[in-house]
């Protein structure tokens, strides 16, 4: 459970810096330049995500059950997933009407995959792992709401070409995870 914390810290305690010290960040930038800050946030940020997904899978080998979910929640957490994959590709591509209605659709997506996946899965690493993300997320979202707030943050005209992207790519994203990445990242067949 150690490895697994010391990943989640690292991992998350990055994707946390513009949350608790946004001044401490700009100051980072200004002092180093954009692209070191970057360097040295993503190094950080993956080495996190390894460190936690490696602590993940050792709470797997010697799990401790805090409940046993329904057969049921696997297949829901299948259908939820459908969501998530929309709201990442909402996210990363051209403008689209799903960003400009949510603002910050990646958040979205992560808090729909931890809560789906905190449904189906019962052991304490579980509710640790996805805990975590989905605390993360929400925290996140509402600071990445407020930001835009006091910056007065105007969307971009929606596309198309956008909504298409996000719809179908999302769909296809999710296919292509579920029956292709899914074993080779996690180990676990995907319930679809």
């Amino acid at each position: 459970m150690l490895i697994l914390l010391l990943g989640l810290i690292l991992f998350l305690g990055t994707h946390s810096i513009r949350v608790v010290a946004d001044d401490w960040r700009a100051n980072q930038i200004a002092a180093y330049g954009e692209i070191p800050w970057k360097a040295a946030y993503s190094v950080l940020s993956l080495l996190g995500l390894v460190i936690a997904i490696y602590g993940y899978g050792l709470t797997r080998v010697d799990a401790i059950w805090v409940w046993t979910p329904p057969t049921w929640t696997a297949h829901l957490m299948a259908l939820v997933m459908i969501p998530a994959f929309i709201l990442l590709f909402a996210a990363y591509g051209p403008a689209n009407r799903i960003r400009n209605a949510i603002g910050h659709p990646m958040l979205l997506a992560v808090a729909l995959w931890a809560l789906a996946h905190l449904m189906a899965n019962g052991r304490l690493g579980d509710l640790v792992f996805f805990g975590a993300f989905l605390a993360w997320a929400g925290v996140t979202f509402v600071s990445a709401r407020e930001r835009d707030r006091r910056q007065a943050t105007t969307p971009a005209e929606p596309k198309r070409l956008g909504d298409a992207w996000a719809i179908v790519g999302g769909l296809i994203g999710y296919i292509i995870f579920a029956l292709f990445l899914h074993v080779p990242i996690t180990g676990v067949p995907a319930h679809l």
